[in-house]
């Protein structure tokens, strides 16, 4: 591909590189003690996890008070104003929000004590939280003094009182939607002693698991790597779809490579100069069926043509912000149905604020969108960037350029703000609609011929938010929202959420649901640190394990693999051939409010493939595992009463090795860790990369048929 449609991939690979630009970067951590042998752990089935006290940064906990959707300024802000001004003469500390009613607060070397106390003085603040992390990983974890207790079911309410009562523990509520789980409070703020707690709890009889309540950020990971540009079919939506066969088709429906990947591979072999040159060729309804390149897709147009398109399935999306009233998912929106709905309820629920209180619903809120409060953070961040000259984008955020700056001393000061303009806008405003993205991957639908297509178009996606801003969740919403899911009545589970710490608490619960619903499936992505082993939570047993793959049908290099995986799917790689190599979804930068006082673009800003990023391309097993969810919604919608069990055997067996290749990079790899004895002999490398092989949605929707 020539200039104009390459242009964008520079920039695009320098931040995939810079995988720690903005966040705390990794210094030197010191161990706090604990009563045995002076390390800090928790258990995870009898194992140490060793964790580390981060002395770079602290966590606030804000008390709670009532800012959510009024539009308000949000406490992070209001905190970073206050500590402006530095304290002996360094620069003013980076708040960052975890979620609503937690905050990180960087911490110039020497400031530690001195801004501790400069915090708390603030009205609005309740405590401050040590910051842990584990070796090797960059994660945000905070222990604050919670833990998630799951009794054994025969033991009494006066046995679990007592219980409670010897370890200074008091209920917090119930956990809903679970049986015999809770959330508890200790009495202690201290990291060490909450976790002494805990990991003392897993030995007293009638307690089946104990572990800290965890508030976690996710690092910046494969996941949210996007590219740009735009493109098109033009050709009509089919409006009168059959009961057994459905042929949608949008302007967009030609990038969309990972359903059906032969019309623009075609076209990348051709001498195509311009964008809308690729326009033109993708146009060609004979595109198709000229050249004999290979299929790296996972066939979801042929499936198209024998299948329902997933009617009457029902996908749950537990994720980040969903904006579900983007034009191409508003029609595929579940409606809960359930006796038991809160107030408001209607369109799914969002459990990120969390919340103590013993009504339900007052633990979370009705709408999973946006609100005007993080629309008021992220919007001056992204208005910042199209308003502010070089000079004074720099000057707003020192910080920021500061550590651009340390890691690219060359770079200058145009070239420093452009890296700033292209952070913000593509993470820290984009990727925050992370589960608008992965929606639009099951089951988007245009109303028209313009728009994106997910992979079973005539599916129901129910919305369930857990993570706050910048990636912050605790694990009493997860585990929540996981019963809530299948309790309102979800055929399928997609977790695109990957690298959180394991706790058998959360195993436990998904177990839990599993077994109550022997009909649900839980897909959820493999991880995105190129590791040998499969990342939690697809690496508990009964979770379907998605990798991803590139339009060459590699192993996309960031996709992790190995023991635990079970199929892989498109997840897109930016790199190859380059912003096409992404998955077309849905975004939600086009919200009026972010275009306040901005004229309309006139050329690409970000990884958007429209001006204003109503569609974005995406990277990641984020985007691999839905596209999974989707095709087993295609498979459902062909069969609603067929099981777990066989539904799972069906797709692991239709899926294949066809079109997929090992790269040189890998094939060395495999041979590397066969003399490491990190992989049998008996695990073929094909199997070791792409477990059972690349999904076949055609395939497996006829297997449901004829069984």
């Amino acid at each position: 591909m020539k200039r104009s449609i390459t242009s964008g991939i520079l920039l695009t690979g320098f931040v995939w590189s810079s995988l720690g630009l903005f966040s705390i970067p990794p210094q030197v951590t010191a161990i706090a003690q604990t009563q045995e042998n002076g390390n800090l752990f928790y258990l995870y089935k009898g194992q140490r996890i060793p964790l580390n006290q981060r002395q770079d940064a602290i966590a606030v906990a804000f008390k709670k008070v009532a800012t959510r959707r009024l539009g308000g300024q949000p406490l992070y802000l209001q905190l970073q104003q206050a500590l402006q001004g530095g304290i002996r003469g360094t620069n003013p500390p980076k708040v960052s929000p975890l979620g609503e009613n937690y905050a990180l607060v960087s911490l110039p070397k020497g400031t530690g004590e001195a801004l501790q106390q400069r915090i708390q003085q603030q009205p609005y603040v309740q405590t401050t939280l040590p910051v842990l992390s584990r070796s090797q990983r960059q994660e945000i974890i905070v222990i604050p003094n919670e833990i998630i207790v799951s009794f054994e079911p025969k033991i009494s309410e006066s046995q679990r009182q007592t219980i409670l009562q010897q370890n200074n523990l008091a209920v917090v509520r119930p956990l809903r939607f679970n049986r015999d789980r809770y959330l508890v409070k200790s009495t202690s703020t201290d990291a060490a002693k909450v976790l002494s707690i805990a990991n003392q709890l897993n030995s007293v009889k009638g307690v089946s698991s104990a572990a800290p309540n965890f508030i976690q950020s996710i690092t910046e990971t494969g996941d949210w790597r996007l590219g740009t540009r735009d493109g098109g079919l033009g050709k009509s939506f089919a409006s009168n779809q059959s009961r057994r066969s459905i042929s949608p088709k949008t302007n967009l429906l030609g990038l969309a490579w990972h359903l059906d990947s032969l019309p623009l591979k075609q076209c990348l072999q051709q001498s195509i100069s311009d964008w809308e040159s690729l326009q033109t060729c993708l146009q060609q309804p004979s595109a198709a069926t000229k050249s004999a390149v290979s299929r790296t897709d996972i066939r979801v147009t042929d499936a198209w043509k024998r299948s329902n398109g997933g009617r009457g399935v029902v996908v749950a999306v537990i994720d980040s912000l969903i904006q579900w009233d983007h034009p191409d998912l508003a029609d595929n929106l579940y409606t809960v149905k359930a006796a038991d709905k809160c107030p408001g309820e209607v369109h799914g629920w969002d459990f990120s604020a969390g919340g103590d209180s013993t009504d339900p619903c007052n633990n979370g809120d009705a709408d999973t969108r946006i609100n005007p409060t993080e629309l008021a953070s992220l919007g001056s961040k992204f208005q910042d960037t199209f308003q502010l000259s070089d000079a004074k984008l720099i000057q707003q955020y020192p910080q920021e350029a500061l550590e651009v700056k340390q890691q690219n001393p060359d770079y200058s000061l145009e070239q420093i703000a452009d890296v700033l303009r292209y952070v913000f806008r593509t993470y820290k405003v984009g990727g925050e609609f992370h589960g608008t993205y992965v929606s639009g991957t099951i089951a988007a639908k245009p109303k028209d011929s313009q728009g994106i297509v997910g992979v079973a178009p005539n599916a129901k996606i129910l919305p369930v938010r857990i993570f706050g801003l910048n990636g912050s969740y605790v694990p009493s919403a997860y585990i929540e929202a996981i019963g809530y899911a299948a309790d309102r009545g979800a055929d399928i589970i997609n977790l695109s959420l990957g690298s959180t710490l394991p706790t058998q608490g959360e195993e436990e619960a998904i177990a839990d649901v599993l077994k109550a619903n022997p009909k649900l499936v839980i897909v959820a992505a493999a991880g995105n640190e190129n590791s040998s082993q499969v990342s939690f939570p697809a690496a508990y047993t009964g979770v379907v394990a998605v990798g991803a793959t590139n339009i060459v049908g590699n192993r996309a290099p960031y996709s992790n693999y190995g023991k635990g995986l079970d199929v892989v799917a498109p997840g897109g790689d930016l790199d190859t051939p380059g912003l096409l190599g992404g998955i077309p979804t849905t975004g939600g930068t086009w919200l009026d409010a972010f275009w306040q006082g901005i004229p309309n673009p006139k050329s690409r800003w970000s990884a958007v493939v429209d001006p204003r990023g109503r569609y974005w391309w995406v990277q990641g097993t984020s985007f691999s595992s839905p596209a999974v969810a989707g095709v087993v919604a295609l498979m459902k919608g062909e069969n609603r009463e067929i099981s777990r069990e066989r539904l799972v055997n069906i797709l692991k067996s239709t899926a294949s090795y066809q079109g997929l290749n090992i790269t040189e990079e890998d094939a060395k790899l495999y041979l590397s860790q066969q003399k490491q004895g990190g992989v049998s002999s008996s695990v073929k490398e094909q199997q070791y990369f792409f477990g059972r092989g690349l999904v076949n949605a055609d395939a497996a929707v006829q297997a449901v048929k004829q069984r």
